[in-house]
């Protein structure tokens, strides 16, 4: 009995993590529609279609950062809930060893990362009885990027910029545009969004992520929601954050509101941010065998991310730099090469919106690596070097030789408390990563002479082809993401978003969305 199920779970991983299902390739296409090409969240944008294709192509994950898996099952009652979830850890587990997952359960006392998925809370899985004659089980793919977007609103309560939201649905609607606002490009918009109304703290968060199962392309069945759902794709695309959070026409992709009773004492509104790798699919299995007898979200395959004039011109283009038209758009600047070590003048000359392809070689750090560095001597000469915020799959073959499968930028904000020093301390000339840095590293780029650059978040396929070779790694010990490898790039291309002049794309485009946001304080919809 139920002989296929644990081979059914690993197909459902497999897909969820390479293959974006159709309805999300329609809205992703529907904004490259409305973007103008030239620009940076048009050009964001081409680079994100041809990442998709890639994963799909590649069967490899389409952003490195796989997130949290988390399962919702529904069986027929009578069905054994303990073995499917030992099946469930099982194919989680020949996932990551296959490199479908990223090595992403780490102990949150020790920091020791599990290398296969399987920790305590992780996966996380939930079981629900029903009263059909099928199982039917469904993923997401949530990243830590845009789960650390996530926000939870107790009303009432005062909002920057908005003023006080009340408990009625003028103080959800400015609560929703308040959570699109404060994740500008930090959770890799345009992106999509889960809304819980009431619960306690725990159950609003858990109904706003159950709005992300929904289908983008349906409708609420409560009048009210669906009123409010269409009102707030509007306005938060009128706030001009932009893919990345570049500035551009098309913030946000989606819109899902649920709602549930609450306490009297509590008016929860919580909102689940999902980035524009809205990693979700299900299968629906035989309750005997657990083979697969359908698909429960239309499969991307049949939802192509390129015309056929771009397959034209992509087969025409055998490098992957992203091109600028710079005799048309201004807005985008130079496109400048560079090869490391990278010398201070090089980097003085930048400015921001100049796009940079860098050869040569990049070093990986994230979290762990930061704080070691504050305390610690580096292993190796990054005077004049590059900084990558990523956190790579990696995969060893044979022979030992270790290979890039996927290698998407992190979120940079985390590294703030540190960036800046480390700048310093190294001699460090260019950081890379996504979503911008605060004051404190702007200081620092421009009292050291460095840049940061911006690279497509969730674009991990794109990504890992610019890297040729892995020259090395340390630290291990902190785990594969964690670690710090030793890349050699070529043709690896990013936007200068924060100079060596004190000039911050992610300070102008807050500001900018700010004072928009404020034109919706006394709107009434």
């Amino acid at each position: 009995m139920l002989q296929q199920f644990g081979q059914s779970v690993y197909q459902l991983i497999v897909e969820a993590s390479s293959n974006l299902p159709g309805d999300v390739r329609r809205a992703i296409r529907q904004a490259r529609e409305r973007e103008e090409a030239a620009t940076r969240s048009g050009l964001s944008l081409s680079t994100i279609a041809q990442n998709i294709e890639m994963a799909e192509t590649n069967v490899s994950p389409i952003c490195q950062d796989t997130g949290m898996p988390t399962f919702i099952v529904h069986t027929p009652v009578g069905v054994n809930q303990i073995v499917l979830k030992q099946e469930i850890r099982e194919a989680v587990r020949l996932a990551t060893k296959d490199g479908k997952l990223r090595t992403n359960s780490v102990d949150s006392l020790t920091g020791a990362n599990s290398g296969d998925n399987l920790g305590p809370g992780t996966p996380v899985i939930h079981f629900e009885q029903w009263e059909q004659d099928d199982i039917e089980v469904k993923l997401i793919l949530k990243g830590g990027g845009c789960e650390n977007k996530n926000i939870q609103y107790s009303l009432p309560t005062e909002l920057e910029g908005l003023g006080k939201a009340g408990r009625d649905l003028d103080g959800i609607r400015k609560c929703i545009l308040h959570a699109v606002y404060q994740a500008q490009g930090q959770g890799c918009s345009a992106g999509f969004i889960g809304v819980g109304i009431g619960g306690d703290r725990t159950t609003g968060y858990e109904l706003a992520k159950h709005q992300l199962f929904r289908e983008v392309e349906d409708r609420n069945p409560i009048a009210e929601l669906d009123q409010l759902e269409q009102y707030i794709m509007d306005k938060a695309n009128q706030l001009g954050i932009g893919t990345m959070g570049f500035g551009g026409e098309v913030s946000l992709l989606g819109c899902k509101v649920g709602v549930m009773n609450r306490l009297p004492a509590s008016f929860f509104v919580s909102v689940a941010y999902n980035c524009w790798a809205y990693r979700r699919q299900g299968v629906l299995l035989d309750s005997e065998t657990g083979s697969l007898k359908q698909w429960v979200y239309e499969r991307g395959t049949d939802v192509p991310m390129k015309d056929a004039t771009e397959e034209v011109a992509a087969a025409a283009t055998s490098d992957n730099s992203m091109s600028v038209n710079t005799d048309t758009d201004e807005e985008s600047g130079r496109t400048v090469m560079l090869t490391t070590p990278i010398r201070e003048e090089d980097i003085r000359s930048l400015r921001v919106g100049d796009v940079v392809v860098i050869n040569g070689e990049i070093h990986t750090g994230r979290d762990a690596l930061h704080k070691h560095l504050m305390d610690h001597d580096c292993p190796i000469d990054m005077n004049g070097g590059v900084i990558y915020h990523c956190g790579p799959v990696m995969m060893q073959d044979k022979d030992g030789e270790w290979h890039v499968r996927a290698a998407g930028p992190t979120t940079s904000i985390r590294e703030e408390p540190y960036q800046g020093d480390i700048i310093k301390k190294l001699g460090i000339r260019a950081v890379i990563g996504k979503g911008g840095m605060g004051a404190k590293t702007l200081a620092a780029l421009k009292e050291h002479g460095g840049v940061y650059m911006n690279a497509i978040g969730g674009a991990a396929q794109y990504y890992a082809r610019c890297i040729k070779q892995v020259n090395g790694v340390d630290f291990m010990e902190f785990g594969i993401p964690e670690a710090m490898w030793h890349l050699q790039a070529e043709g690896f291309t990013a936007i200068v978003t924060m100079d060596s002049h004190g000039n911050s794309l992610h300070a102008d485009v807050d500001k900018n969305s700010f004072e928009k946001l404020t034109q919706f304080k006394e709107t009434v919809f």
